[in-house]
């Protein structure tokens, strides 16, 4: 989640980016074993410590990617993750979108944090050679205007509710509809509801199976709910928000029983630069299978 400006969310990177940034802050590991990683063009280090391992709940591998600020806060003041992330974490980011096959995010947040057609970050190509796909979840079927229109449309998500106004926005083998259909005639889900699983089945079907999951927080909810997240990423800001934001999990549901997750590493951001202080956190948790 993030504009268009700022690391860790949706939008295209700044206009006119070198290949190969050697001008983001250094990481120190904390965990699992203390290293330094300098600035670094090409990121291989970075991008073996998040490398994705095979699935185990499915045909995917979902990776959850979130910023929180100190105080447990998803945003800003201007409601969007960009005011609140760092260099640091545009950092790890880049990486992330480098190694994925796909970024699933919610319409909603979709619309707020300005995406548009993804590419693979400037200078990491080498990491993942392949086209970035863009995957948009939506209950009515609607698609942010300036992704519909695009020369590259994204795919759609969305329940047999939304499918007729999602083929109105993209071409129709943009459109995957998974969810309950009203016409069966059978009890189930709400009629707009989206089935996430099949969704993820479909992808990868594509060929997409290395998902990365960029919220928002609602998106994020149904997730966890139905046991689909392998990885949580959450990075840690050095600020504080106050009481107005909301946190990275968000929905209609109770709270749960409290899972355990295990820390596979623990990145920290050890030196201060203008908007980016140090202090950062960038955490990979592994989600056992619930």
């Amino acid at each position: 989640m993030t504009s268009t400006t700022t690391p860790a969310g949706g939008a295209a990177e700044p206009p006119r980016e070198p290949a190969g940034r050697t001008d983001l802050p250094p990481l120190d590991v904390l965990v699992p074993a203390p290293e330094h990683l300098p600035p670094d063009a090409r990121e291989e280090r970075l991008a073996a410590l998040y490398a994705y391992g095979p699935p185990e709940r499915g045909p995917s591998v979902v990776r959850a990617n979130m910023v929180a600020s100190v105080d447990g806060g998803a945003w800003g003041p201007d409601h969007r993750s960009g005011s609140i992330n760092d260099a640091a974490d545009w950092r790890v980011f880049r990486v992330l979108r480098a190694l994925a096959d796909v970024v699933l995010v919610g319409a909603g947040t979709a619309r707020a944090e300005g995406y548009t057609a993804l590419d693979r970050p400037r200078g990491l190509g080498h990491l993942h050679p392949r086209p970035l796909e863009l995957a948009v979840v939506t209950r009515s079927g609607r698609v942010p205007p300036v992704l519909a229109r695009g020369d590259r449309p994204p795919l759609v998500l969305t329940g047999p509710a939304g499918a007729d106004t999602a083929r109105g926005d993209v071409p129709a083998d943009r459109v995957v509809v998974v969810g309950h259909d009203p016409a069966d005639g059978e009890e189930g889900a709400p009629d707009d509801a989206v089935d996430l699983a099949a969704g993820l089945a479909e992808l990868a079907r594509r060929g997409l199976r290395r998902v990365l999951a960029e919220g928002g927080p609602t998106l994020l909810g149904d997730l966890l709910a139905a046991d689909l997240v392998d990885e949580l990423c959450v990075t840690t800001a050095p600020s504080l928000v106050g009481p107005g934001p909301g946190r990275i999990v968000a929905g209609a549901g109770p709270a749960t029983t409290p899972r355990a997750v295990r820390l596979a590493h623990l990145l920290h951001s050890p030196t201060s630069r203008p908007g980016s202080p140090a202090g950062t956190t960038v955490a990979r948790w592994l989600v056992p299978i619930g």
